[in-house]
């Protein structure tokens, strides 16, 4: 399971104020001296918005925080250290950006080409994101308190005064960071409310009350390819898919409640929060666009693999187009200056996103659409606008690698557009995380590579980037001696004829076609995709002799919308055979030792280790899964609601599925197991709660295999503080090392 937000965490080796906007009412809020232009208008009294009988959760308070005043050092603990998730003061001449130097990922903030940056919240809680008001004068980001899944948004002045948590303050409640209003008054905030009661009462299943409706997740079985032709990949003959024993005990297998509200909240106080929308049994939820005259608000929604672009009139709550959006990156689109146009990153009707162009009437509905700028077999990876909107900025996907470009905007065009022209913006780096817009003209562009930490690049043109004074230089990586490794691309086909690929790391100082030890490395998601960037873990593995083909099986992102839905349903058994085709065509093509093979993976590749552990028990010597699921059941059971719905899509729907749940369960095939393990997990993980490693760890003990359990203090589904990801990256290598080469 990944979370929304992307993660690039290393380690060591006074204006007017606002008026009006009661909860509840119909009025907008504005800025005095704006000429009453409006922000946005809450729901109407009495009127649950769009129509689903939601009632939102409680509007956040703001709560006061003590000053955080003046630029402040933190005590430098890593030799090399990340700066990402970059965001621009409105001239563009400063930054805010996340940076671990600390040993944790911290909010910082400085000029672009200087390097007097400081720190704006000295608390040890990581940060996740990070947004700069249009107006300049507050900055929001969100905090993981205790290192958990539970964020909080938050605030502060650039010179660090006016500290305040603007939402998820109250304990099991999370808070998600949405766009600001385009005059700074008031920033969109997504409130997830903890369950109002209890699932069952301590004893067997569910209560009926407890089941979700029938359109819970109305996506199951097997994926199609567009058009609506079956994905025959798989074949389930043979395959234990409803021989489960079916008196065997149930438990609860989805969470009651669960809901999501989007807010829009002054980060000044006079104006209470103002509604924008509310919907239960929901999987996402974010605010990415409010038009300049407050109308339309734009929306991103739905489950993996059914992400939707929304907008929704301010004035009624009235949904008025729907448009399908890729998995990836949350932010997918922006209204033009006039909102007649909105512009999306969409993989509507196409294998890959690519950026359209919807002409909006004035009752904000649809009135055609066009693809403006696509390339073949890449998907649109990141979409940003300048300021005034008349300059995307568009990352590709190349097989991993980005390619980024420039597209100038002609003002008060309405679709169908024709193709836009672009410049192509030359990268030190191969892959671009973020980008975002600096001033009129400029970029500011968070990157990262096979041989470098995450850094902050920026472009007072548009077009020539340079490396800002406070991010790592390329040199300083990794100590010296051991230059980070760098991956060749590797092509397979998989048994049913789909095409797979990966990236080998071969462990230096071994000979050319030396047989090796090999880990096989499976990511997060499983809409997640291997791309070239700096891992320290496979700079620790290599440095102990060990190659890594880290592969993309079937579900992946990165190589179209049937790829990506492959695997859905009974398609995940296919995807366990693509692990061990990958690992046959390592030793094939690594070349990897067949008798000294591993398989390792984080969040759902911690599922696909346990699962391939038991499914093909003969293939691997060892296995380290980390934060991944072991029974879907207890999964579907303990984790977060939202992300109950999210992954109802991609796996199966925990009660209309339950066979096909359990046939897929690692638990369900224990019996199998016939190597040592060791599991490893965040103690505050709500994302894939820590008992899915420790029941696997206590069912092999219980058969006299070897089995250990990491537990990371202080850490959620993923490891952000710098001394446990080297105490993680560690004990893995120790474990690898000493089951494949003793």
């Amino acid at each position: 399971m990944a979370s929304d937000a992307r993660n690039h965490v290393t380690e060591e080796s006074t204006p007017g104020a606002l008026t009006g906007a009661v909860l509840g009412s119909p009025s907008v809020v504005t800025r005095t001296g704006t000429a009453g232009a409006p922000v946005a208008p809450a729901a109407p009294e009495g009127r649950p918005a769009e129509g689903r009988g939601a009632a939102p959760a409680a509007a956040p308070a703001p709560v006061l925080l003590p000053e955080a005043s003046g630029p402040r050092d933190a005590v430098t603990r890593l030799r090399s250290h990340g700066c990402w998730y970059p965001s621009a003061s409105a001239d563009g001449t400063e930054a805010a950006f996340i940076c671990d130097r600390g040993g944790v990922p911290q909010l910082w903030a400085g000029p672009v080409d200087g390097d007097e940056v400081h720190l704006l919240d000295s608390l040890p809680d990581p940060v996740k994101e990070v947004s700069w008001s249009p107006d300049g004068r507050w900055i929001a980001y969100t905090t993981a308190p205790g290192g958990g899944e539970h964020t909080r948004v938050m605030c502060v002045r650039p010179d660090g005064t006016g500290r305040r948590i603007l939402a998820g303050a109250d304990p099991g409640h999370t808070a998600y960071l949405g766009c600001w209003a385009h005059d700074g008054s008031a920033v969109a905030v997504t409130l997830a409310a903890p369950p109002a009661r209890p699932l069952t009462d301590g004893a067997g299943p569910a209560r009926a009350d407890t089941v979700p409706p029938v359109n819970w997740a109305d996506r199951g079985g097997r994926a199609t390819l567009l058009g609506g032709i079956p994905y025959e990949s798989v074949k389930t003959a043979g395959r234990a898919v409803t021989s489960v024993d079916a008196l065997a005990p149930e438990v609860p297998s989805v969470r009651s409640d669960g809901g999501l509200s989007a807010y829009l909240i002054d980060p000044d106080g006079p104006a209470s929060p103002v509604l924008l929308a509310t919907e239960t049994h929901a999987a996402t939820l974010r605010v990415c666009d409010i038009s300049r005259d407050g109308r339309l608000v734009l929306l991103r929604r739905g489950p993996r693999g059914r992400r939707e672009a929304v907008v929704r009139r301010t004035a009624d709550s009235a949904t008025t187009c729907t448009l399908p959006v890729a998995d990836g990156d949350p932010w997918i689109g922006r209204f033009s200056p006039d909102g007649r146009t909105l512009w999306l990153r969409s993989d509507a009707d196409r294998e890959y996103a690519a950026l359209v162009a919807v002409a909006l009437g004035a009752d904000g509905r649809p009135h055609g659409r066009s693809v403006v700028t696509e390339r073949q077999d890449s998907d649109l990876d990141l979409l940003a606008f300048s300021r005034d909107g008349h300059t995307a900025a568009l990352s590709w996907n190349e097989r991993g690698a980005s390619r980024l470009e420039l597209a100038e905007i002609p003002p008060a065009r309405r679709a169908p557009h024709g193709p836009l022209p672009t410049t192509h913006v030359r990268l030190p780096h191969e892959v671009v995380t973020r980008v975002e817009a600096a001033g009129p003209r400029g970029l500011l562009s968070a990157l990262s590579g096979s041989q470098r930490r995450p850094g902050i690049w920026s472009a007072s043109d548009g077009v020539s980037l340079r490396r800002t004074p406070w991010s790592s230089r390329d040199e300083d990586a990794v100590g010296p001696g051991r230059p980070p490794v760098r991956p060749v691309l590797l092509r397979l086909t998989a048994r049913d004829g789909l095409p797979l690929s990966g990236w080998y790391y071969r462990a230096p100082g071994r000979p050319p076609g030396a047989p090796a030890p090999c880990v096989i490395h499976l990511h997060g998601g499983p809409e997640e995709q291997e791309r070239p960037i700096f891992s320290p873990l496979y700079h620790e593995l290599t440095g102990r002799g060990l190659d890594v083909f880290a592969p993309d099986v079937r579900g992946s992102s990165g190589h179209g919308r049937s790829f990506v839905d492959a695997d859905l349903g009974a398609g995940r058994f296919a995807a366990l055979d693509d692990v061990a085709d990958c690992a046959a065509h390592a030793v094939a093509a690594g070349p990897a030792d067949p008798t000294r093979l591993a398989v390792m993976g984080r969040s759902y590749g911690g599922y696909l280790t346990f699962a391939s552990l038991v499914h093909h028990p003969d293939l691997f010597r060892t296995g380290v899964a980390v934060c991944g699921m072991s029974d879907f059941a207890t999964f579907f059971a303990g984790t977060e609601p939202w992300l109950a719905e999210s992954a109802a899509h991609k796996y199966g729907h925990p009660e209309r599925d339950r066979e096909l749940l359990r046939a897929l369960s690692p638990m369900t095939r224990i019996d199998a197991l016939r190597v040592p393990v060791l599991a490893v997990h965040g103690e505050h993980d709500t994302n894939v709660p820590p008992g899915e490693s420790e029941q696997f760890v206590r069912a092999a003990r219980d058969r006299g295999i070897p089995a250990e359990l990491l537990t990371l203090r202080d850490e959620g589904h993923d490891f952000l503080r710098a001394d446990n990801r080297r105490l993680f990256r560690r004990a893995a290598a120790d474990w690898l090392q000493r089951h494949l080469t003793a």
